[in-house]
């Protein structure tokens, strides 16, 4: 097997539906700007509030992609 270096980028999605949703939007978007996306890892969760209820659900995603020279 060849010798492969990839490269991590962390993104945070953001969705009013779910952290599923949000993870889903991150890894979308990342799609868009990226060739060649590997692995997909949360990292972290959290939740937007305000007035004490949940305006949006956050998802902290590291992707990763075969770094080309």
């Amino acid at each position: 097997m060849a010798e492969s270096t990839y490269k991590v980028v962390e993104l945070i999605g953001s969705s009013t539906e779910s952290w599923e949703m949000a993870a889903s939007a991150a890894v979308e978007k990342a799609s868009q700007h990226l060739r060649g996306l590997r692995v997909a890892e949360v990292s972290e969760l959290d939740m937007a509030l305000q007035d004490g209820k949940v305006q949006a659900y956050r998802a902290k995603v590291k992707v990763s992609f075969k770094y080309e020279e």
